[in-house]
Formats: C-alpha cells, structure tokens, sequence
C-alpha cells in the first residue's frame, strides 16, 4: 500500500509551536579565535583526538563542523524568511550534482578564509593540508551535474528560493584506473568516512512504491477512485546538505534522498538460518541508491535505471506537498501560482505522472483540474542533441514497476492526441510522431515526449541548441505550442571557477577593477583597457605561470610526464564520447609525432596535451579511445627525438578538484565536438574564464564565446551544423585521406600498428570508424581544418605578448557566462519568483 506510515516523534515535533528558547542563541564569531575555538571543540569533545597523534581525517573533519554551524546559523535564518515571506518556491529536479569539494567554497562565500587560516596556523595546522584531504562528493558525472551544482550556487547568492532534490548515491559515477592504458573502473565509495556538510532528516522520510497493480473501488457517494496495491515499498530518507550564496546570509537547501528498506531484515527468515533472504529486501532497496547510473546494457541496469527515476520523482513531489501542507494546510488553492518543478533534462520527467497521481489519487482532484496544476508548475530543460539520449523505456518494464504511472501516461497521452487530431485532422503520421508511446515490437515510453506535453516552459541550453531543437527533435511540438519554447544559454559560477579555484588571478583582477565582479560579473569588462598595459600584461603571465606550475605538479605524479610550463598547454578534459571528438585531438597528436620524426620542426611551438575524462562502463568505443591515447603518448613521451617538442598525457579519474587545478593552468582549450551535437559545453565557459583561449567548432556555447570574445581571439575551425548535414549525402573519407598528405600518414601509423606493435588489431575498431562513410562525428571531414586552426594556434602562442593580450581579453569577455545571469534569465521567463533577502544573522 501506497501509505505513508512515517508519522513519528520527529513529525510531532515539526508540527508543535516553535519553542523560542531552543533557537534563540548567541551567534558564533567569524574571527580567528572563534573558528579556532570552535575547531578546537570539535577536535577534541566530538571526534576525541588530542594533538599527540592524528591523521589528517580529523582535523578537516573538526574545521568542516566549525564552519557547518556558520551555516547553520543562517540556514535556519533563510528559511524562517522565505516561510515568512509566503514567497514562491521553485524545486530543481536532477539525477546529478556534482557539487565537489565543499569546505573551500564554503569558506570563500562566507569571507572566513583569511581568519581560518590564522585560526588554524596558530594551531600548527595548514589550511591546504586540511582542504586538500576532502573527498569530491560522488553524485554527478559530467557538465550536467556540474551545472545544476552552479545553478545552485547562483540561486543563493541571488536569493531566490530554490531548493535542488537528487539522490544520495553510496558510490558515485567511478573511480578510474588505467591499467596497460585501459579504463579500469573500482568502486568511488565517496561516503566511506562519512559526509560532515550533510544533516540527516528521518521525519520527512516519505514512502515509494514499485510494483503490484491498480483496482478500482467506488467511495460512499459512489464515485470509482484508484488505488494502487499490493506494491513493494522503499523509504526514501532525506539528507539536506547547506548551499551558501556569496557574502549574503542566504544558505539555501540540497534535498538527497537515500533509500532504505521498509523492514531492516524479515526476522523468521534470519531464525530459520535464512541469512541471504533475511536480508533481501533490505539489499534490494538499498540498491537503488548505491550507484550513480548503473549500467543499463542489462534488463537489471535498465530496470534499476528507471527505479532511480522514479524514486526521485516521487520523492521529492511528496515533499514538496507534504511541506505545503505544513505551511497552507490541505487546500491546494494556489498551489500552481507558489511552487514551479525544473527538470533538469530528461531523467527527472517522470515527475509529470507523478505529481498527477498525487493530485488525483491522494487529493480526489478531478482530472482537468490536476492537470491544470501540473502544466502550470512544470518546466523541463533538454540538455542533449542526440536522439538516443533522450530517455525511453518499455511499456513492459513500466508495467511491472510502475502500473499506475503508465496508467496516467495513457490518459495524459490519448487526451493529447485527441488535441492533435484537432489540431491537425486526418493526418495520422503527425499523431504516430507525436505519440508518448512509440508503437513497434516493442512498445517504448519517451519520456521527453511526457515532459514536453505537461510542461509550460521547454529550454534548450545554447541559442543554437535551442534552435536545433525546434527545428528538428521537437519541431511537431514547437509547431503545436511556439510560445513553449524557449532559449538559456548556460553558465558557471564565477566563485568556484575563477574566484576559488584561481587564487592568483582574482588577487590581481580585484587589485585592478575591485571585487564586485564576484558577485557582477559583467564588471570583468573592465578589465579590457588593461589589455594595452604592459605591467599589467607581465603580471597576468606570471599569475599563469605559477598555474601552470601547480597543473605540472598535480600531472608528474600520477603520470609520470614532467610538463614544461614555457610549452604551451593544450587541454581537453570531458566526458569520453565520440561526439566529443578525443579522436580528433589524438590525431592531431600524431600528426605532430609525424612531424618531428620527419624534422618538420622549423618554428616549433612545443606542446603538451593533457587529455582526461571518462567513459561509461558498457561504451567499447570510447574505451577504446583511451587507450588509444595512452598508446600514443607512450610512444610520444619515450622517444628521445620527440623530447620536450611535444608531450602527452591522460590524467585519469578526471573530477571537480582536478579541474579547479587544469583550468587555471591551460593555455589552449579544446572544444572540437561535431558541430550540431554539443548542447552547449560549460568546460569552454570556465576555460575561458581563467584566460584560455580556445580551438572549437561552431558548435553548442562555442558560438556565443565567439560572439563575445572576437574572432581573432578564437580558433575557429571545422564545418558548420549546416554543412555537416549537407558533407554526409557524399561523405567520403577515404577520398579525403588521398587528398590530404598529413591524414594519410596519420592513418598509416595507426594501419601498420606503430601504436600498438604487441597488440595486433587492437584499434582496427577505430580505424573502421574513421574510414566508413557513415560515421556520424565526420572525423575525417574535419581533420584539414583542425590542422590549420592548431598551426595558427601554435604560431600566435610564440608571440607570448600578443596571447597574453587574448587571455586577458578572453577573461574579460566571460561575464555573460556566468551562472549568476542564466539564473536571472530563469527566474525572470519562467520561474517568475521575488528575491527574499535572508534575516540577518545578529
């Protein structure tokens, strides 16, 4: 039974009058003793260590409690404003957050980073010794996460009232190993010692239920109702974790939910000797929760897959409701006008069925009316191109794990083709295309379909994105409903990606324009006559130096490859795809090795590429890409002729710590995905942010970097989106490889196996990519043009004055990237919310 049975003490007492006496103390000082005394009584009456002995766990464990209660003070504080407000509330529904480390951004938003590390040097302790020892949080992969990360970011420091729901995965996306340059995967269990910036919340567990089926009962005044039995139920317990805004008081709310078991074990079971099944629901239901996207190759890893969504969908729509009980009781009266559900892309949509079967099932809505409430409180943001990305699943998995939500499915989707049908009379291949359900062998749900239809508010991520989309995957829906549809172009936080992580340049930036910036970013301008002063420019390439010092010493290590800061620095790091084109910047790699082994080496600039990401477990290909790329670096950074001309290295377990180190640190910047195929790209943003310049295709925010920065301050190269499409009706690579010189010798070191002498055959995959005319990433069609734009890349970069002019420029010309406007851009076309600025703390 879909009951929620989680009534408790706890509940009880968020219920009672607020008792004055238990929040009514002295607020904590900010100064350096006051952090010192603070981690000093955690140190000691919390985690009971001395100063004899300890290891580095400890004390980073203390300062992340002493600062969490800073929080806390105006967590709390934040919240009585907004209840006290009635302001409007959005919820941002994500799979992924990928927060990274916390304590630093935490310290920096709350200006006590100088009065920490006095605290902590007259205690003997070095703050970078502390914050290093902290784990990336496990809960996202790639762009995705790390935007919904920087929108939050943004949204306290902005003060609107958002608060994000995910889930608290055990074990994040995975570990990367190389073994013999093969991605080898070990568990990322980021939770092992514990997560101190998170606070459980048992009284707000809510119940979720799978399986069992729907039958209908008609109540004392006859009317039929549906209820949804005999279901396997899972707890989803909430774990809030604090998110700061910039220096305002503002500590908005990140909602994990971790699922639990109904029952820990069935204990007739356990006496009868029954260990394993005395067990099994309590693994089974735990399981939803243990991984960051399970691999979905397999029945199990699809039907896990669809679970995870599920779970926080349901989740967090009942928290949602259960806090508006809280505070307006049980009319949902101007529930649509004071609550709005982002779904950050497709994974979260299954919230539109849900938030139906809340309304109808639990609150005896009628139908028009519950969906009424749903299309106004709805908004969904697409975040991919693919067509394969985009979430389906069987009818038949639906079924047997969520029958009452396919119900409703069903229902939303006939009432949508009778308005089809309205729309556009006769013309039944338009419904076929339109359809929820896409009829075959085996029926499937699109998910983004669902989305779509039960939201009021649809964005892509980049002004072309948003184009393409309209223009071909979601063309029928724009032409049914045009005012839908709408553009924001993404960003990235300014604090984490310049301020925090790029200690030296925001020194000299804020010596320079002040440091409004931070929370302005579009006073980076400012910066643009200071292009033309050569102190200036001297002291931007020192800033830079020693970021590329620090970058050097982060790669030697786990590499083994010292790189030479005098070399340019040419980075790609992303998630491995094939979209994202790593082959190409491989190839180019070879191309240079080709070069200096033929003494083509008149007006070298040398070289070191730094490449890092990681590929999904059941993705043979992009695997294959790696170790394609430790294959040729081997051979590139053993050989004595190459030397220090060109080096190459892939750093593996690419995460959010590793970047704030790489960005501040590159020179070059490698956005070079198959134009029409990126979203947007957020690594550009915060490439370009820390001075990179970058190499790209007219492709995802690529264009608006452009737009912004001149061309003349970006290397441009590649086919357009329309080209690609126009190249593929007579794509020919091999054609293209007797035509150009520098391909065809690339391709025969790859055919003769000079990378790979002791593993006959091992890339014949990759080369029969690059070879068929069917390849959708145009690799060959692209690789003239990358040439040229890598050659005029290397050539400006021997002019150090004028790069360092361009990398100034580049800085200055990033204000519109930040998350702080993509946010406005939100709240003001479809949140529509008012800022509430939180009660001072006193």
């Amino acid at each position: 039974m879909d009951n929620n049975k989680t009534e408790s003490y706890f509940t009880t007492m968020v219920k009672s009058k607020p008792n004055k006496k238990l929040t009514t103390l002295p607020a904590l000082g900010m100064d350096a003793d006051s952090i010192s005394d603070s981690f000093r009584h955690y140190f000691a009456h919390t985690l009971g260590r001395n100063g004899d002995a300890y290891t580095i766990h400890y004390p980073y464990k203390a300062l992340s409690y002493a600062i969490r209660d800073r929080l806390m003070e105006r967590w709390l504080k934040t919240q009585k404003a907004y209840t006290e407000a009635d302001c409007k509330r959005t919820y941002y529904l994500s799979l992924e957050f990928l927060m990274g480390r916390a304590l630093g951004n935490a310290m920096l938003n709350l200006d006590v980073t100088d009065s920490t590390t006095d605290g902590l040097h007259d205690l003997g302790i070095e703050l970078e010794e502390v914050a290093e020892s902290e784990a990336d949080a496990g809960l996202g992969n790639g762009g995705l996460g790390r935007l919904a990360a920087c929108f939050l970011d943004s949204c306290a420091t902005l003060q609107l009232p958002v608060q994000g729901y995910g889930i608290r995965y055990e074990y994040g996306m995975f570990r990367q190993l190389l073994e013999n340059g093969y991605q080898v995967e070990e568990p990322d269990h980021w939770l092992r010692d514990g997560n101190p910036w998170e606070m459980e919340r048992p009284e707000y567990t809510q119940r979720i239920p799978f399986g069992g089926h729907t039958e209908f009962v008609r109540d004392e005044q006859g009317i039929s109702h549906v209820r949804w039995v005999d279901t396997h139920d899972v707890l989803a317990v909430p774990y809030d974790i604090p998110i700061p805004g910039y220096r305002n008081g503002t500590v908005n709310t990140l909602r994990l939910w971790q699922a639990a078991a109904t029952d820990e074990f069935d204990l007739d079971e356990f006496n009868a000797g029954s260990y394993t099944e005395a067990v099994r629901s309590k693994n089974s239901a735990e399981n939803i929760t243990m991984v960051l996207y399970p691999n979905d190759a397999s029945e199990c890893g699809k039907e896990l897959r669809l679970k995870q969504q599920y779970f926080l969908a349901c989740a967090s729509i009942k928290d949602a409701l259960r806090d508006w009980k809280r505070r307006k009781g049980n009319d949902l009266t101007g529930f649509a006008e004071k609550n709005c559900f982002q779904l950050n892309d497709t994974h979260p949509t299954i919230a539109v069925a849900e938030l139906m079967r809340q309304l109808i099932d639990k609150h005896d809505m009628d139908w028009d009316e519950a969906w009424a409430i749903t299309q106004k409180t709805m908004a969904y943001t697409n975040h991919t191109l693919l067509p394969e990305a985009l979430e389906r699943w069987p009818v038949r998995l639906f079924k047997q794990l969520l029958p009452r939500p396919l119900e409703i499915i069903y229902e939303i989707n006939a009432r949508f083709l009778g308005e089809v049908a309205a729309r556009w009379p006769g013309e039944t291949d338009r419904q076929r295309r339109l359809s929820i359900i896409e009829e075959g062998p085996e029926p499937q749900v699109r998910m983004a379909y669902l989305a779509i239809i039960g939201s009021f508010s649809v964005n892509g991520v980049a002004e072309l994105h948003s184009k393409l989309l309209v223009e071909g995957l979601f063309r029928d829906f724009y032409e049914l409903w045009p005012e839908k549809f709408n553009n924001k172009t993404n960003g990235v936080t300014q604090r984490r990606w310049l301020a925090y992580c790029n200690p030296g340049l925001r020194q000299l930036i804020s010596d320079s324009i002040g440091e409004g910036w931070i929370s302005d970013l579009d006073q980076l301008h400012k910066l643009i006559p200071f292009a033309k002063d050569p102190e200036f420019r001297k002291k931007w390439y020192q800033v830079k130096q020693e970021n590329k010092q620090r970058l050097a010493e982060m790669i030697e290590p786990c590499c083994g490859v010292r790189f030479n800061t005098d070399a340019m620095f040419d980075v790609q790091v992303k998630r491995i795809h094939e979209y994202k084109r790593q082959l190409l910047n491989i190839l180019h790699v070879i191309h240079l090795y080709a070069r200096i082994k033929a003494g083509d080496t008149k007006n070298w600039t040398p070289r070191c590429v730094l490449i890092g990401g990681k590929a999904a477990p059941g993705y043979a290909q992009a695997k294959l890409i790696i170790k394609l790329i430790n294959n040729v670096a081997s051979v590139v950074n053993r050989d004595k002729q190459v030397g220090d001309l060109l080096k190459v290295v892939f750093l593996p377990n690419y995460r959010v710590s590793a970047m704030e180190v790489i960005c501040p640190g590159t020179d070059l910047s490698e956005q070079i995905s198959t134009a029409g195929k990126e979203a947007s790209g957020t690594g550009n943003m915060k490439f370009m942010m820390n001075g990179a310049l970058t190499i790209g295709t007219l492709d995802g925010a690529n264009i608006e970097i452009r737009e912004e920065v001149g061309d003349e301050h970006f290397f441009l190269f590649g086919l357009t989106e329309q080209e690609v499409g126009e190249a593929r009706r007579s794509y020919n690579p091999q054609g293209i490889i007797r035509n150009d010189a520098n391909l065809g010798r690339v391709i025969s070191l790859l055919e003769t196996g000079h990378f790979n002498q002791f593993e006959p055959g091992i890339f014949d995959p990759i080369l029969n990519a690059i070879l068929s005319p069917q390849d959708p990433w145009m690799v060959a069609a692209d690789f003239t043009s990358y040439v040229q734009a890598q050659e005029r890349a290397a050539d400006a970069y021997r002019d150090q004055d004028a790069w360092i002019t361009s990398s100034i420029l580049n800085t200055a010309c990033s204000g519109k990237f930040s998350t702080d406007r993509t946010m406005q851009d939100y709240n003001r076309e479809i949140w529509q919310m008012q800022a509430v600025a939180a009660y001072p703390v006193e």
